[in-house]
């Protein structure tokens, strides 16, 4: 069982949308771009309690807010979602209402009877959906969920029920659920999760609500409080008859059982004793930061064990756990749910993923679409596993990709970055303040197609490479949107031949002084008398020698602004524009306006 579809129409920031899926997925792309949207619609849709909720939808779950049309004729949210490989206790439970989808044609088979549903890749499916809209004689928000097939002959769907929704196994876990809540019984909280698919029911909240009220508070003469309320009373009485206003007195709280869902919490020793040797405890959400993460993943398994065939979607199950725990939490659900999809920014999470289960959102003027992301050109799912994968996600979670030819571009580039920040930062910005991912191309012939590649992903992509002959120059530039070509054959040029001369022999001198300067090159071994071509040459070798271990970033990285090569300060000051472009001047005609203006006044 897995979720094969969703088409969403109206809902919060998304106008219109169709996602196919296949199996796991991790959705990723710009903040407020969609991603939880997404899974919020699924809800509407699947989720067992998501309509008990009053309202079940409000005025900002419309798209643009906008409930009513022109014509003052009420506009419909509509979620669609198709959910496809029933099992066999489910196609009996739903058997009025199977349909049958195509994995190889993503899409319904037409019927009915539909033919060919033997065939490879044919399996049974449900589709079913939300509506919602504004009643305006109830002046109230209304939804429900619906089967969509079949139309009855009153022109009606039969109701989707939460005894139907159960069945179809779906869990969503908010982020802010996963941590602050986990051990309450809120609904919807990890615990609450758990209490639900063993199918117990807690009832103690009428004795817990009866034993509360029968707590004495502030009874003592003493305090002088229960004294005062029989004083408003009295005074009550001079204008209302006898039984207004009979016995005030104080309870601890007015609680309902919603209050007491929220409010329960479990308390756990803190390994602090009292002087009579008793444990202290306190609530869990002042435990150590890795006790809480290791209780929310003992939790998550947990659920993940209880339901073999549940559909299971998180929000960001990065959020404030180390990096090896969001790889077993993600690991741990994906073996054992039948379909986990999550929205994440974390590279660690998306690492667990291969490319193709990767959806990247994207959203223009309402319409959300995802493109699937594939193998970069020329990197085997190996190579990908062992060399790639990292930088690849993180490339991924931004909105800026800058390809560099080689590993020297790699490390100088961030390094120069850093370095100019710090001198001049109203100039320049690190290339992670910016929220640019840096691609090492590993060969000139391969910035051209990973430029495309990440143009066609929606990114906005800076390349940095070599003097190249026409055809491949205008291969590149053809392939990315900043193209920066360098005067020189090789990146190690741009630093020997256009750093300042001051700052290539301090360089070169401190390697002498902290013994960094290798045994094989003593002959080469740069001394205060040396000329520029000598000191130049030296480097020259040295880089080739340790080419890789980042030696002309850490060149850069004590130099001075002007020290550092033109076209490394160029490039970068580019990239720093074209990120956080200044604000746009007053027309020149705005600004003889407002003078004029100001010299009337």
């Amino acid at each position: 069982m897995q979720i094969a579809r969703v088409v969403v129409n109206n809902f919060r920031g998304i106008e219109a949308c169709t996602v196919t899926l296949s199996g796991h997925a991790v959705f990723l792309g710009d903040n407020n771009v969609g991603k939880s949207t997404l899974l919020e619609a699924i809800d509407l849709v699947l989720g067992p309690e998501r309509l008990s909720r009053r309202p079940v939808i409000d005025e900002h779950d419309f798209y643009a807010g906008r409930y009513l049309d022109d014509k003052d004729v009420a506009v419909s949210i509509k979620i669609e979602v198709v959910v496809s490989d029933l099992s066999d206790e489910q196609q009996r439970h739903f058997r009025e209402h199977i349909e049958w989808w195509s994995a190889t044609e993503n899409k319904l088979l037409e019927g009915p009877p539909a033919e060919g549903t033997d065939a490879a890749g044919i399996t049974a499916a449900l589709r079913v959906f939300f509506e919602g809209h504004y009643d305006k004689e109830d002046d109230d928000f209304t939804g429900s969920t619906f089967f969509a097939a079949p139309l009855l002959a009153e022109g009606v769907y039969v109701g989707f029920k939460t005894t139907d929704k159960r069945k179809c196994g779906f869990l969503y876990l908010r982020t802010l659920r996963t941590g602050a809540r986990a051990l309450s019984l809120e609904r919807g909280s990890l615990l609450d999760v758990i209490l639900r698919l063993q199918d117990k029911r807690v009832t103690m909240w009428e004795d817990l609500l009866t034993e509360l009220r029968k707590l004495p508070v502030a009874d003592k003469p003493e305090l002088g409080i229960a004294p005062l309320l029989k004083d408003v009373q009295d005074a009550v009485r001079r204008f209302v008859p006898s039984d207004w206003a009979e016995e005030p007195h104080m309870r601890v709280s007015d609680l309902t059982r919603e209050s007491l869902r929220k409010d329960l919490t479990v308390f756990m020793g803190t390994g602090a004793k009292r002087q009579d040797g008793s444990m202290y405890s306190a609530p869990y959400q002042h435990q150590g930061t890795g006790t809480i993460n290791t209780l929310v993943l003992a939790l998550l398994s947990i659920i993940a064990g209880l339901k073999q065939r549940v559909i299971f979607a998180m929000e960001e199950p990065e959020i404030a756990l180390p990096p090896h725990t969001q790889k077993r939490i993600v690991n741990s659900v994906r073996g054992t749910s039948a379909q986990a999809l999550f929205t994440s920014h974390s590279p660690y999470v998306l690492e667990e993923f291969s490319p193709s289960e990767m959806h990247i959102l994207r959203r223009e003027t309402g319409n959300l679409s995802a493109t699937l992301a594939t193998y970069p050109p020329a990197v085997k799912p190996k190579a990908y596993k062992a060399e790639f994968r990292a930088r690849f996600c993180e490339a991924l979670l931004a909105r800026y990709v800058l390809v560099v030819e080689g590993r020297t571009e790699f490390d100088a580039m961030p390094a120069a970055a850093r370095r100019l920040s710090e001198l001049n930062p109203a100039k320049y910005k690190t290339l992670e303040a910016l929220g640019v991912a840096v691609i090492n191309a590993q060969t000139d012939a391969q910035v051209a197609p990973l430029g495309k590649f990440f143009s066609d992903l929606g990114k906005t992509v800076f390349a940095v490479f070599d003097k190249q002959d026409p055809k491949s120059s205008a291969a590149i530039k053809a392939a990315v949107h900043h193209p920066f070509e360098s005067t020189e054959t090789g990146f190690e040029n741009v630093v020997l031949l256009h750093t300042a001369e001051a700052a290539l022999r301090r360089y070169a001198l401190s390697l002498v002084v902290e013994q960094a300067w290798p045994n094989h090159l003593v002959a080469k071994t740069p001394t205060a008398t040396h000329t520029l071509e000598q000191i130049r040459d030296a480097l020259g070798q040295f880089f080739s020698w340790a080419k890789g271990s980042g030696d002309a970033g850490d060149l850069l990285g004590c130099c001075m602004e002007a020290e550092m090569p033109q076209y490394v300060r160029d490039t970068l000051s580019k990239i720093h524009l074209t990120v956080e472009p200044p604000p746009n001047p007053a027309p020149p005609a705005a600004a003889a306006a407002l003078a004029d203006e100001d010299d009337e006044l």
